[in-house]
């Protein structure tokens, strides 16, 4: 894109201040801002005055529990086992954030867990994919999405740490798409005087991600089938799962969803359910009086299973997803921004909007999900905070209880 191109697209939407700068950036700004100018979907901007839509009747959803799942693990094992050496199955991290709430200036895949010897998150990840690859004697696909903000050093590291003994060939790296962050009229913010001020485009947004980034061809030259998605931040989570892979195969559906017990009926975490009849997830705080005291046939509650941020999407269904369609939630952000002077501001109170699209948005536009339970201490170890709950103490608790050498 050039100038007079960059120019006419912002002013059709309001936006040639972004251009304020443009004369006293170097060549590289200058070509790195057109760049992000023609990158950049403004459509977003249309949405600002958008309201949460209502949510629709709620229903219970009911999960494939342990006792179900030990009595079937050979037939379920089998099933995942011949998907994943049929080359059907891929892995995908979503690896775009940085360790700043555990006191780190780098991607939060790199932090340290270890005591005695370095154990990066991203190790841990991979030595869990490397499991199910022993397991099978296959290799499986594994797309990495980063940020703006982490991609190089994250490919970095990998590269410097030999891929943590993964196949190189196999691994491909891509970036998060970004969404601009504005005040409360519409204006865009900016950064610094070169870069419209960014924010990831909400964890919904690695499909549409993949397909800009031209990965759409690897899947199909690849026959993948099934994309196991999952979050970067628990260690101990078990990917490419064949148990939970055959369990989805067999149910048929258009997504599985690892899901664990509640650990208490008002427990902060988002629940697997139907909404209007199509599977949907209700956040916590949603939840009515009722809906936590509704019990299933058996007596237990029937809002009982919390999502750990980790699905399987039949790569089939995936065209029904699209962006126009899923919900946007517009989030009241505090957003620094440079002044109309040329000075760095940092709002104490929030002064604009983000933009993000949610994976239960996602999960809501497809026909049908299969929850399946899984150990809470065996596998969901995240790491949220450097102390208390979801810590990295917490962590290292459950990963000593599982053997895995600090």
């Amino acid at each position: 894109m050039n100038f007079d191109q960059a120019a006419k697209k912002l002013a059709d939407w309001n936006q040639s201040h972004v251009l304020q700068y443009f004369d006293e950036l170097s060549e590289k700004e200058q070509a790195d801002l057109l760049t992000q100018i023609e990158e950049t979907d403004l459509s977003v901007l249309n949405r600002i005055h958008d309201e949460a839509g209502a949510r629709g009747a709620f229903s219970p959803l009911a999960a494939m529990e342990l006792g179900e799942i030990e009595a079937r693990r050979d037939e379920l094992f089998d099933a995942g086992l011949k998907t994943i050496q049929g080359g059907k199955t891929a892995a995908l991290l979503l690896a775009g954030g940085m360790g700043t709430r555990l006191g780190s200036a780098h991607p939060k895949g790199m932090y340290n867990v270890g005591l005695t010897k370095p154990l990066y998150i991203f190790e841990c990840i991979v030595n869990n994919l490397l499991d199910v690859v022993k397991e099978s004697g296959t290799w499986i696909r594994l797309f990495v999405m980063t940020s703006e903000k982490n991609h190089d050093e994250t490919v970095s590291f990998f590269e410097e740490k030999n891929y943590f003994g993964y196949q190189k060939e196999k691994v491909v790296f891509f970036k998060q798409s970004m969404a601009p962050c504005c005040d409360f009229d519409g204006k865009l913010y900016m950064e610094e005087k070169g870069r419209i001020s960014t924010s990831p485009n909400g964890n919904a947004g690695w499909y549409s991600s993949m397909l800009r980034a031209g990965l759409g061809r690897v899947l199909e030259e690849e026959g993948i089938e099934w994309i196991n998605v999952f979050a970067v931040d628990n260690v101990l989570q078990r990917i490419c799962d064949p148990c939970f892979i055959g369990a989805t195969v067999l149910a048929d559906v258009s997504v599985g969803a690892k899901v664990v017990r509640k650990a208490a009926p008002d427990e902060k975490v988002g629940v697997m359910c139907l909404e209007d009849g199509k599977p949907s997830i209700v956040e916590y705080y949603e939840l009515s009086q009722e809906m936590m005291d509704a019990k299933d046939a058996k007596g237990d509650p029937a809002y009982n299973f919390g999502v750990i941020l980790n699905y399987l999407f039949r790569t089939s269904e995936l065209d029904k997803v699209t962006d126009d369609k899923m919900s946007m939630h517009v989030v009241k952000k505090k957003i620094p921004y440079l002044s109309e002077n040329g000075e760095h501001v940092a709002p104490e109170e929030p002064n604009g909007f983000k933009f993000e699209q949610l994976v239960l948005d996602m999960i809501h536009q497809l026909s049908s999900c299969l929850p399946y339970e899984v150990v809470r201490e065996y596998e969901f170890a995240p790491i949220k905070n450097l102390t208390g709950i979801d810590s990295v103490e917490s962590a290292r608790e459950l990963m000593k209880k599982n053997g895995v050498e600090l």
